[in-house]
């Protein structure tokens, strides 16, 4: 329910204020940008094109990159064009419509990777019943949950910003709209509302990683049974999930497992998970995995 409300817009401080420091942060930010469109996109087009990359790691993997295009997509464009104006303005409604999409595809990424760490685990500890296991029908009804549980999160974001009442000031220290740092303006007791974020977007952040690192040190166990040359490609699979993993849960657990505190570091943190994991997420994948070096070199002698 949508609480009489005084605050019809919001100003964002941005990044920096400082002119020389927001045309490198421009020009920064545009080129990262346009570096995850190229980067997830490549990836995209050689799993959708190579009749190499059909198994279940790589159709994950084909969602893991859609999500992180549109994760960044939500946050950057909108950025990039914000640091060149002088005052950064952004209505409730739009505010609203960044808080589910940037929720959406950032909960969407967290259960592809557990997805993921699901298939690695099945292919290393029951390779024998794999494929009749992750057989596509389902791993394409794993992915509609996933995508319906991120449209349940992204809701409840959306419910308790709606219950939040603002009749006073409407000036937030950020670049992006978010439950958190909205907190702060509102004119009510928010501690209901802190736990209840807690309680949201901090315990899936901090279940799924434990979850995830949980997994992927039985993986790494397992291996002590495997050959050589298959625990070598097994390791270096699992090795870069860990990195991706640890890239983006630690920055996101700083932001949403504590009290509606704001730091100055807060600005960096998120965008080192909304603009960088995005950024890096394809050369992880890419660098560390040959199948997919080998298609993309086939699909750039065939073009």
């Amino acid at each position: 329910m949508l609480l009489n409300n005084n605050v019809t817009e919001f100003i964002l401080l941005g990044l920096t204020q400082d002119p020389v420091k927001k045309k490198t942060v421009f020009v920064i930010f545009l080129l990262s940008y346009l570096g995850t469109l190229l980067g997830n996109s490549l990836i995209i087009i050689t799993i959708k094109t190579s009749r190499a990359l059909g198994s279940p790691m790589y159709f994950f993997l084909f969602y893991l990159s859609l999500s992180d295009t549109c994760f960044c997509t939500a946050i950057a464009p909108r950025m990039v064009v914000d640091i060149l104006q002088k005052t950064i303005t952004i209505s409730f409604s739009e505010c609203i419509i960044q808080i589910f999409s940037f929720h959406f595809f950032g909960c969407l990424e967290v259960l592809i990777l557990i997805l993921m760490a699901i298939d690695h685990y099945v292919a290393i500890c029951k390779p024998l019943h794999y494929m009749s296991i992750m057989n596509r029908r389902v791993c394409s009804v794993l992915v509609a949950l996933a995508w319906v549980a991120s449209c349940v999160h992204s809701s409840v974001q959306i419910f308790l910003t709606l219950r939040l009442p603002f009749c006073g000031p409407n000036v937030t220290d950020h670049y992006l709209c978010d439950l958190h740092p909205l907190l702060q303006l509102s004119c009510t007791d928010t501690y209901v509302t802190n736990l209840l974020l807690v309680s949201n977007s901090g315990a899936l952040c901090i279940m799924s990683f434990v979850m995830l690192i949980f997994s992927y040190v039985i993986i790494l166990h397992s291996l002590r049974n495997h050959r050589a040359e298959g625990r070598k490609k097994a390791l270096s699979t699992c090795i870069s999930h860990i990195i991706v993993v640890i890239l983006f849960f630690v920055p996101c657990m700083f932001i949403y497992t504590r009290p509606a505190t704001t730091f100055p570091m807060d600005k960096m943190i998120t965008v080192f998970y909304t603009i960088g994991t995005p950024l890096l997420n394809p050369l992880i994948y890419t660098l560390r995995n040959a199948e997919v070096k080998n298609a993309m070199r086939k699909l750039w002698k065939k073009n």
